[in-house]
């Protein structure tokens, strides 16, 4: 395609394909050419979508009319809004807004009062008024003027294995969904780039990769001193694979860091998420596409449990109430129609939570933090090339969701996967805390005690723990509340002014995700995007606290 910023993508499956009675459109990754010719002859998306490998959404015109289906996880979104005259579906928000209002932009402002609170969407809306994210293993069909949406419910967990024997096949059968997420991979003309960091995820990918003999090579970002680095290193080592480390920008004098100024950086990442992600998050920056495969262990939280893995209670109230509390976060800052709006998508969530707190946290993960959250961010990353990520393939989540989340709770899952894949990383030690399962065998020790095999000397905790977006000093707080309080009427409906003032007096905010969420939302509401750019601004200097 000349012109094109995807040129020498020639190796992967078409994503466009036609025929005698339509088309078929494919966003995402499929294994192979055989899946698409699949989906394109199948009677009903739906019923092949469910046995599919990928990361995928799927839109299909024909002579009878128009269907587009989801995957589990929905991580590539599907748009739809109607008007007087037509039905309109698609993969960009904004577009199908404008389309459906005739070119007008009309903001749905109470449904960005979860914006302000998560940072993304807890509910199937959008910042434009009339269009709707298609759910998770959804179809929706437009046929003879009609609509209609059906939806496959996500897989109730089976019992624990009781036995090693069961406990090994259950882990046999996650392993070779995974294998087979990156069997592409195995031929392609380029080495993959793995985004690997100090947690479990991103190590778990490592091994995935290594099993499969998949070549790759790492990459970390961060400071030479900090744990994301000094792991890394020893898990490249282990595997003998290139390693490179990219530490941020700083000063002369290495004594701060500098960012992008927040109206440019708000502005890309609207420009880019269409307003469902805050600021408060680092999207990847528009570049030429690259044919470069890349990974990460992002959403590896599938594989722990979903929202379980960071729940320090597991007890049903303790649940429960976490429940509510990702509906209601902050819940005195808001005016009472946002809250009241908020309960409203908070209530068939409680219900379910009452019957089964382990099951509602789990699928409130891939619904909602997979599929808005993520899927938001990963349409910036599109803009550079198209990422592989094993732990959103459709088996993959589908197999994971059908293990006991008390089992994948226990980290026991991923343990094994990494000791089966690439035997020796599991030695290598962690960021933070040790496996949960074994935490009653391991003596816990701060990551400083420990001795990898690096010849890097390790710094105190304070250094090396400090990172600039939840530590952004005063002149970045300044900067972030001088823009809201001067956008404060565009807020007014959805935030009390009294504590929207209150919340930016200290001379550092105390919640920095809030703040970014706040002057993402502000600038969304007063016309930043679409428009015109923002006057070029400086970097903003941070400075370090430790040095």
């Amino acid at each position: 395609m000349p012109g094109s910023n995807e040129e020498g993508a020639d190796e992967r499956p078409p994503l466009i394909v036609r025929d005698d009675r339509g088309g078929l459109g494919v966003s995402g990754t499929l294994a192979g050419e055989r899946d698409v010719r699949w989906l394109a002859q199948a009677s009903e998306l739906g019923d092949v979508m469910a046995d599919l490998s990928g990361c995928l959404s799927v839109i299909r015109v024909t002579e009878e009319g128009i269907q587009a289906a989801t995957a589990s996880t929905r991580a590539l979104s599907v748009f739809h809004a109607e008007n007087d005259d037509l039905h309109l579906v698609g993969t960009r928000a904004l577009h199908v807004h404008l389309v459906a209002n005739n070119g007008r932009i009309v903001w749905n402002e109470i449904a960005l009062q979860t914006m302000i609170r998560q940072g993304y969407f807890l509910s199937d809306e959008t910042p434009y008024r009339g269009v709707t994210a298609l759910g998770p293993s959804s179809v929706i069909t437009v046929k003879g003027g009609r609509r209609s949406i059906d939806t496959r419910a996500l897989p109730p967990a089976q019992p624990m294995p009781t036995s090693a024997r069961a406990k090994r096949r259950a882990i046999s059968q996650l392993c070779d969904a995974l294998a087979a997420a990156v069997e592409p991979l195995r031929t392609g003309p380029e080495s993959v780039n793995l985004a690997l960091t100090g947690g479990r995820d991103s190590r778990l990918m490592a091994a995935l990769l290594h099993a499969g003999r998949v070549p790759f090579r790492a990459t970390t970002n961060g400071l030479d001193t900090h744990p994301d680095v000094i792991i890394p290193r020893a898990i490249s080592a282990r595997l003998r694979i290139d390693h490179t480390i990219i530490p941020p920008v700083r000063t002369e004098a290495k004594d701060a860091v500098l960012v992008p100024h927040p109206s440019m950086r708000t502005y890309e990442v609207i420009r880019a998420c269409e307003g469902m992600t805050s600021a408060y998050e680092s999207i990847v920056d528009y570049r030429p596409y690259s044919t470069t495969p890349t990974m990460s262990g992002q959403s590896g939280e599938i594989l722990r449990g979903g929202f379980l893995y960071s729940q320090g209670q597991p007890t049903g109230k303790a649940m429960h109430r976490r429940v509510n509390d990702f509906f209601l976060k902050n819940e005195p800052f808001f005016t009472d129609q946002a809250n009241e709006h908020a309960r409203e998508l908070a209530a068939p969530w409680l219900r379910q939570a009452v019957e089964n707190p382990w099951e509602v946290l789990d699928h409130l993960y891939v619904t909602y933090r997979v599929g808005r959250w993520h899927a938001a961010a990963r349409v910036g990353s599109l803009r550079r090339g198209d990422p592989v990520q094993p732990f959103l393939d459709n088996r993959v989540v589908l197999d994971a969701l059908s293990l006991d989340q008390r089992w994948r709770h226990s980290e026991e899952v991923v343990y094994e996967l990494i000791r089966r894949l690439a035997p020796g990383l599991d030695k290598i030690e962690l960021d933070g805390r040790p496996w949960r399962f074994q935490a009653g065998e391991v003596e816990k020790r701060r990551w400083w005690q420990w001795k990898p095999s690096v010849s890097t000397a390790v710094e105190p905790a304070g250094k090396n723990g400090w990172n600039w977006r939840t530590s952004p000093g005063p002149r970045l707080s300044a900067l972030l509340g001088e823009f809201v309080l001067e956008r404060a009427d565009a807020l007014s409906s959805l935030v009390r002014g009294d504590e929207l003032k209150a919340f930016f007096s200290d001379p550092v905010v105390k919640q920095p995700a809030l703040a970014w969420n706040l002057h993402t939302v502000a600038a969304l509401l007063t016309g930043a995007f679409p428009g015109k750019p923002p006057a070029a601004a400086e970097p903003v200097r941070i400075e370090i606290p430790y040095i």
